[in-house]
């Protein structure tokens, strides 16, 4: 419902490259951080730089998405 190519996070104070929010605050984005150290995700779908540009340029906004499953060990 939402994009923004240089998304900030003021909850979590980090950047979030190539955001595309589809439910409340989760969105699809970039991170620079492994995603299975802790804390994890707050409740994004955190994607590898090239993988969240490869969505970003697939995606448009009223695309339905369906996210499933979850990390392993949660």
């Amino acid at each position: 419902y939402w994009r923004n190519i240089n998304h900030w996070s003021t909850i979590y104070n980090v950047s979030m490259p190539y955001s595309q929010f589809f439910d409340g605050g989760q969105a699809f984005h970039s991170t620079t951080k492994s995603m299975w150290n802790p804390p994890g995700s707050g409740g994004c779908v955190n994607m590898r730089s090239a993988d969240a540009k490869a969505y970003w340029n697939l995606l448009r906004n009223g695309d339905d998405v369906y996210v499933y499953g979850r990390k392993p060990g949660t």
